[in-house]
């Protein structure tokens, strides 16, 4: 059975009698965003700094001063600074709803994946599935929409434009969506989910949780081209890369009206040039939506 959300406290030795474990530091220190060797650097500072004082437990005072010898002033300060917004989080007694949007191939997956690990979330999900699902009990004839990729348009319907087409499947998969939404909220569970089909402006309105909403988007097109390349290579060709090169152009359209949603509804949209600083940019995301919230 999985867990609603990882709470861990911070592993700064001393709980219930828990001795401090450089493995459990060098992991949070990672989840803040510093690199593993960096990470498992201060790590063992913090360790020899115990021993060398007798001590079984560290405050974050000291940590923080390690923290500055070791990564410097400023990422030292940073990493601390991103600690404490993680202890904000944990006391928070609200499931976490991480909504990733984007169009197609903008990395939503791998980001949602990672930003789920560091969070402590063990659901993560895609509208995909739930399209997928949608697709199980609905035919073809009762609902077309959800039984086509979300940039094709219908050979039947050979007037009816990209974005009209993707706007209808939306909001049938979003149906599926609001009962998935719905039942992590019931149970408690925190969720991260990502699609396409996540357009600002076009989501049902959650409450009961802590609701962090965002678009990843890659602005230059040869990037964006090159994303399914890896995606053909990783899947083994079940995503073939001819198809989704060919439908580039429609794939770039309804990324454009996605991106233009967001910003009508105010949802910041990242910029993926690059998956590392893409995921450290959702995480401060959610920490800094934790940390707004703790103060009402």
């Amino acid at each position: 059975m999985t867990e609603r959300r990882r709470s861990d406290p911070l592993p700064l030795g001393g709980d219930d009698g828990l001795p401090y474990s450089k493995g459990l530091m060098a992991r949070a220190l990672m989840a803040t965003g510093v690199p593993a060797v960096r990470a498992y650097e201060l790590a063992a500072r913090v360790e020899g700094d115990l021993l060398s004082r007798g001590e079984a437990a560290v405050d974050l005072a000291r940590l923080e001063e390690l923290a500055i010898e070791v990564l410097g002033e400023n990422e030292g300060a940073q990493a601390l600074r991103r600690l404490r917004r993680h202890e904000t989080l944990r006391e928070l007694d609200l499931p976490i709803i991480l909504l990733i949007g984007g169009a197609t191939g903008t990395g939503k997956s791998t980001v949602a994946t990672e930003v789920a690990y560091r969070l402590g979330i063990t659901r993560v999900s895609s509208t995909d599935f739930v399209r997928q699902t949608m697709r199980a009990f609905l035919s073809r004839q009762f609902m077309p929409s959800i039984h086509r990729s979300s940039f094709d348009i219908p050979d039947e319907d050979e007037l009816r434009d990209v974005l009209g087409a993707f706007v209808d499947q939306t909001q049938n998969v979003l149906i599926g969506v609001r009962a998935v939404i719905d039942r992590a909220l019931q149970e408690g569970w925190s969720l991260v989910l990502e699609g396409v089909h996540l357009v600002p402006g076009m989501l049902p309105k959650v409450e009961g949780a802590l609701v962090i909403n965002c678009v990843l988007a890659i602005e230059s097109e040869e990037t964006h081209a090159a994303h399914f390349w890896v995606r053909d290579a990783s899947s083994d060709g079940l995503r073939p890369v001819e198809k989704y090169l060919d439908a580039l152009p429609d794939i770039r359209l309804i990324q454009e009206f996605v991106v233009e949603q967001a910003r009508r509804a105010g949802v910041p949209v990242v910029e993926n040039s690059s998956i590392e600083l893409s995921i450290a940019t959702v995480m401060e995301l959610v920490l800094s939506r934790a940390e707004r919230f703790a103060r009402v």
